[in-house]
């Protein structure tokens, strides 16, 4: 690992005596950990199904856990949405937020999704989660692990801050802006960390950070938190960010975070506010983790805002075909919230207001499509539901050949009557298939196969 002199010295500043323990902690593997996705199961029911060697519990989270494996993400659980791959640290980030089932919640810098992902177990189905990833082919993969997590109540959009400023003035309980940053606890992880690194970067970092954090502060209600996050160590990104923001929002305090679980406070003696003590950093020689600061904000006075709620524009008499689905395959009925766009038709999150003039890639769950005197589900409405939603299923072991052939995208055989079959592995579902005398057509998603 070649770094830059200068991001050595600016470490000895920072860091003092604890220098020396740092730069060893460089030098170990990095930490691997996973979160359950209790959408799907508890961590108890993960726990006996684990295909892991050994699972260590992450103080800071009870659904994350550290293992060993190098390659965690080709077990079909992972693929079934069982669990999600996160850096240990990063799951310290969404616990302080205390989001509860019901709140409004925006992840503004979201993709890959680890802490949107994490967010939506808080939420537990019930309120809105909107989850924001401006650069577009980030934005899609964002959009598939909240598809394979199964979570119903999400939106995602491809927008910047201030896109999304003008539609959701005043809107959110809760703010997530994990922040673009320098990525100082990624250079295990990613060697163009290491490369791109320079002072330049760092300071081009923090103006783009102080700007998101405008547009954040806006989308917040009165009353309302944001979690500010980085994966760096630079000053200038963390606490230097948060004093900036402080001084040109006076209606936001700085809320103190529990220094627990070898968390550091705050590094306040670089600016004239006592108050940075109450952020929290993670640094690696103190805790199995890469690295992270954490800052939570409460917002005490504003402009109060109203909106109107979207409404459905599907008529009956377009859901013919829709509704004799859901007669002839499920046990379910999903009629609330439906929303059509071109042959496509979406069930969108309860209270979600008009998101007209933003680029929108998934409004809670794709249920469908209208085919010619047909409908075909989609591979979402597989993920956010289960076994006994079905009238047909099929469960393949996570050991088999069988379950293998299927993500390649092949038949299967199965005795089961002719429709549509929800396809699990050891009880969870995992994707599509159709019915036909004992020959199941392979309906997964031919992107994602193996």
């Amino acid at each position: 690992m070649k770094l830059s002199n200068d991001f050595f010295e600016r470490m000895k500043i920072i860091l003092k005596d604890e220098y020396n323990s740092f730069i060893e902690s460089l030098k170990l593997d990095r930490a691997k950990g996973i979160r359950v996705n209790t959408l799907k199961l508890s961590v108890e029911e993960f726990k006996n199904i684990s295909p892991f060697s050994s699972l260590e519990s992450i103080p800071w989270e009870e659904r994350g856990f550290y293992i060993n494996e190098d390659k965690p993400g080709k077990h079909p659980y992972h693929r079934a949405g069982l669990y999600y791959i996160q850096e240990p640290s990063a799951m310290a980030v969404v616990p302080v937020l205390n989001i509860m089932p019901g709140d409004k919640v925006l992840d503004l810098c979201a993709a890959p999704g680890g802490k949107s992902t994490q967010a939506a177990c808080y939420l537990n189905s019930r309120g809105l989660l909107v989850c924001n990833e401006i650069e577009p082919k980030r934005a899609k993969v964002l959009s598939e692990n909240i598809e394979r997590m199964g979570i119903k109540n999400a939106v995602v959009t491809n927008n910047s801050p201030r896109e999304l400023e003008k539609v959701f003035r005043g809107y959110f309980d809760k703010i997530i802006v994990d922040a673009p940053c320098s990525g100082e606890g990624m250079f295990k992880k990613e060697e163009t960390a290491i490369q791109d690194w320079s002072i330049e970067n760092v300071e081009g970092c923090a103006v783009r950070q102080r700007e998101i954090l405008d547009s954040a502060a806006i989308m917040l209600k009165v009353g309302g938190y944001i979690v500010y996050s980085t994966c760096t160590f630079s000053l200038e990104e963390n606490e230097g960010t948060i004093d900036y923001f402080l001084k040109k929002h006076k209606e936001f305090e700085l809320v103190n975070i529990e220094k627990n679980f070898g968390f550091n406070r705050g590094f306040y003696e670089y600016f004239d506010n006592e108050n940075l003590i109450r952020a929290v950093r993670l640094f690696p020689h103190k805790l199995r983790g890469e690295g992270h600061f954490i800052a939570l904000l409460r917002k005490n006075s504003g402009e109060e805002y109203s909106y109107i709620p979207l409404k459905s524009n599907a008529e009956k008499k377009e859901l013919k075909d829709y509704y004799s689905f859901l007669k002839e395959n499920l046990n379910i009925e999903i009629d609330e919230n439906l929303y059509i766009t071109g042959e496509n038709l979406y069930s969108f999150p309860k209270d979600l207001c008009s998101l007209k003039g933003l680029r929108v890639l998934r409004t809670g769950i794709h249920i469908g499509s209208f085919k010619k005197n047909r409908f075909e589900p989609n591979h979402s409405l597989a993920l956010s539901i289960i076994d006994r939603d079905a009238k047909r299923s099929v469960n393949l072991s996570s050991g088999s050949e069988e379950i293998m052939s299927y993500l390649k995208g092949n038949i299967i055989k199965a005795e089961v009557d002719d429709g549509w079959c929800l396809i699990l592995v050891d009880g969870y579902s995992i994707g599509w298939g159709k019915a036909v005398k004992g020959v199941i057509k392979n309906h997964y998603p031919k992107g994602l196969r193996v």
